[in-house]
């Protein structure tokens, strides 16, 4: 069994800890990099589709642009290319040659195979979005463009932290196109509120939302604006980022458009984006000394049903029981998992479905069946209560979201006990 550090004792160590107990994610050979595990893919694939339900509400839609940009693109708009110059990885081969010398065999970049021009690994997509949305918009009938993108990105970070700083991570980016700066700012807002509405609805998670100072602006930004929630170590997270970009990138990449009128303007221009950070701050808003804590609504696994049993003929009884209300409660809640390991007694597994944070534990033995009841034992708070068969279709939803507000309201106590409203210089 993997052990936890207390907050207490090493926050960083805590954080660290939870991850890898929680089977999230682990590292990569490659310095930085992560390999993201199912367990927390699969979290990361439920905000995927809540986000894109989302924005495709609001006519989004999706397109995919290239990994490599053209090195020559980002020096197309200054403060761009200055805010990324230090985090670029850059292509410069297009093949390799191995070498021996001294009876050692290595691989080096053919020298017959440079590029004539470099390509960056897209730190951001800014850059060659723009030098396609050239070619698509020629008229106020092209308008507005709303496109967002789900990629990976790549950041030659020297600090790297699991979810929240690495070399490589995912997220969407969304990048879209107005006539007017008013559709434009508009459209910031819009998005920040989606942030807002995501942060604090689906993952428990209050946050403020406001404009960034000029100095942590986005790089040829005219406005960044963000959403910050608190973390359990009283430090504040930026979770996710809205960009009003005015129409630098427009006049960089030489987009205009005809009006009505037949005057020929540039287009105005937002960016926005969530990564994979959400994934450490989830972890480090909700979750406990002895693991994850996921608030349901976000949740890959709502609920765990545990069969307990001494002998096979015990085990022949509780496990089809148990397959049986989860198919029942599935339909209501979501995804259920039975727990029909026979190599692991129900202690070990309990501790391991605590450590993944699973919402909900039900667990169902051969005095319970012939009860026909289960204990239902919540995640967060250790709740345990007796539920009959023929209550469970209205009790475990209830009982979810009871969780899913508890989480809210722990996160926003924390919060509220340490702010502190400053009115003067003094």
């Amino acid at each position: 069994m993997a052990q936890i550090t207390k907050r207490s004792q090493d926050y960083s160590r805590w954080y660290q800890d939870v991850i890898q107990a929680a089977e999230l994610a682990e590292n990569s050979p490659v310095r930085g990099c992560m390999v993201i595990r199912p367990n927390g893919y699969a979290i990361w694939e439920n905000i995927q589709r809540t986000l894109d339900d989302k924005f495709k509400e609001l006519g989004h839609v999706n397109a995919y642009f290239p990994l490599l940009i053209p090195k020559s693109f980002l020096a197309k708009e200054a403060e761009h290319v200055e805010g990324f110059a230090k985090e670029c990885a850059i292509v410069t081969h297009h093949r390799l040659k191995q070498v021996t010398e001294n009876g050692k065999t290595t691989v080096i970049p053919d020298p017959e195979s440079k590029l004539e021009e470099e390509y960056v690994i897209r730190p951001t997509s800014e850059t060659v979005i723009w030098d396609m949305y050239r070619k698509w918009i020629q008229s106020y009938r092209d308008l507005p463009i709303l496109i967002n993108q789900w990629a990976n990105v790549m950041r030659w970070e020297m600090r790297t932290r699991m979810f929240l700083r690495t070399t490589e991570f995912l997220w969407q980016e969304g990048h879209t196109a107005h006539a007017t700066a008013e559709e434009g700012r508009e459209e910031t807002l819009s998005i920040l509120e989606v942030y807002r509405w995501f942060a604090e609805e689906i993952l428990a998670m209050p946050v403020i939302m406001g404009a960034k100072t000029a100095n942590e602006r986005f790089a040829g930004a005219a406005e960044t604006y963000s959403i910050e929630a608190m973390m359990q170590d009283r430090k504040a997270l930026q979770v996710a980022t809205s960009h009003d970009l005015g129409q630098n990138f427009a006049k960089a990449f030489d987009v205009k458009y005809q009006d009505a009128e037949g005057k020929v303007e540039y287009v105005w221009a937002t960016s926005w984006g969530m990564s994979t950070r959400i994934m450490g701050a989830l972890i480090m808003c909700h979750s406990d000394d002895d693991g994850l804590v996921v608030p349901p609504r976000i949740a890959a696994t709502k609920a765990v049903i545990v069969p307990i049993w001494r002998s096979e003929e015990e085990m022949a009884q509780v496990v089809p029981a148990a397959e049986k209300l989860a198919a029942e409660l599935r339909p209501v809640i979501g995804a259920v998992h039975v727990d029909k390991r026979d190599n692991m007694r129900p202690g070990w597994k309990d501790g391991e479905w605590e450590r993944k944070g699973v919402p909900l534990r039900m667990e169902l033995g051969p005095r319970d069946l012939d009860d026909e009841k289960v204990m239902m034992v919540a995640r967060h708070d250790r709740n345990k209560q007796p539920v009959g068969f023929a209550d469970l279709m209205t009790v475990v939803p209830v009982e979810l979201e009871r969780i899913q507000q508890d989480l809210y309201d722990s996160a926003l106590k924390r919060r509220n006990e340490a702010t502190v409203t400053v009115d003067s210089w003094e």
